[in-house]
């Protein structure tokens, strides 16, 4: 949950690529295409738990956790982890999902 934070916050830092007009955390999950799946489903709606409250305040005040650190995209493949994806490279895998961030020159902010 925490790498996944990551990518969000990284989002709403990020003022390049696909996100140029996204400047909050609503704005990024509920972002379409690109947005968060998880608001589709119905414990998405389902009142935050302190545990979850904990973890996402330790994202908001700036923790970074790889490979998420610079990420903007976040994939579940059903095998490896493409090297790129959309022309964005790989950082890395954390259990079943993958991490793509851009370069430092095309997304300083982050």
């Amino acid at each position: 949950m925490l790498m996944v934070g990551n990518v969000g916050v990284n989002r709403v830092r990020a003022d390049c690529l696909d996100f140029t007009d996204v400047r909050t955390i609503e704005q990024i999950v509920y972002q379409r295409p690109g947005g968060f799946e998880t608001t589709v489903k119905g414990y998405f709606y389902q009142r935050a738990r302190d545990q979850d409250l904990r973890l996402a305040r330790r994202v908001i005040q700036g923790e970074r956790f790889h490979p998420a650190t610079r990420s903007l995209w976040i994939f579940r493949p059903e095998g490896d982890c493409p090297a790129q994806w959309y022309g964005q490279w790989n950082t890395g895998r954390f259990k079943a999902h993958c991490f793509f961030s851009p370069t430092e020159e095309d997304c300083p902010q982050i």
